[in-house]
């Protein structure tokens, strides 16, 4: 498995506060499987000018050496689309230096206005990847459909595919549909992971999709190469989870 959305460099963000913490995450990753991780600690887009790419990389180096041999550690940046037309000129912003760039908007972003800004994104000849778009309220199959079209993925989070909330029903459509491209685990230090939300999707008769969103899709993304497509699958719902996600999804959209 590989994680392309961490906040594990220590004292840099709301992640990971120290070494040790970020290394109980790492060894606790290993343990399970994950091979490579990329951090990606907050960045503006209207502080791109502005980004702190050699001292992260100085923090990255210095975490490699604290850490276990594996997960293998890259860097990138989570980037609030804060402004209208970013220019992200140099791929120290990408995901391990890539044409990839993990953005996100404000939780109540417009659909057509976050169409415009990922279309104006990929115009540049990168491929931005959008953060939990479950979190967003106008997220859908359908909106989830515009925003591929204007060039972006999508990356689900793996935690909240497993719960009972509204939010997670969206995750769990996204997946259905076939719109997820990987999955990660958004860690701030703590115990969000891959691994439950494979074995989940597993479970469900996704062995194919759970290889695709975080293994193979999440490799090509570092390696620079296109993604593959992930097919749709259906999630077995039983009447009780499904009145549950319906109860406890209206008090969080």
């Amino acid at each position: 498995m590989i994680d392309l959305h961490t906040h594990l460099l220590p004292g840099v963000d709301d992640g990971s506060d120290d070494v040790a913490q970020s290394v109980a995450v790492l060894t606790k990753f290993a343990e399970m499987g994950v091979t490579a991780v990329c951090c990606t600690p907050h960045l503006k887009a209207s502080h791109l000018d502005d980004a702190p790419c050699e001292e992260l990389d100085e923090l990255v180096d210095q975490l490699r050496l604290a850490a276990p041999p594996e997960p293998r550690l890259t860097r990138g940046f989570e980037i609030m689309l804060d402004v209208p037309n970013p220019v992200f000129g140099d791929r120290c912003l990408g995901l391990g230096g890539t044409r990839y760039v993990l953005v996100e908007f404000g939780r109540l972003v417009p659909a057509d206005g976050s169409v415009e800004a990922l279309a104006r994104v990929a115009a540049q000849g990168v491929v931005p990847l959008l953060a939990h778009p479950e979190r967003y309220a106008v997220c859908s199959v359908e909106v989830a459909a515009r925003w591929r079209e204007a060039g972006a993925l999508l990356q689900v989070d793996a935690t909240t595919l497993l719960a009972a909330t509204r939010r997670a029903g969206r995750a769990r459509a996204l997946v259905e549909a076939g719109c997820a491209t990987i999955l990660a685990s958004d860690n701030h230090g703590v115990q969000r992971n891959l691994k439950a939300a494979v074995e989940w999707l597993e479970s469900h008769g996704g062995r194919t999709q759970a290889h695709l969103l975080a293994v193979e899709n999440p490799a090509a993304i570092l390696a620079g190469e296109d993604t593959a497509p992930v097919p749709p699958m259906r999630v077995r719902r039983s009447w009780y989870s499904m009145l549950k996600e319906f109860v406890v999804g209206g008090k969080e959209a």
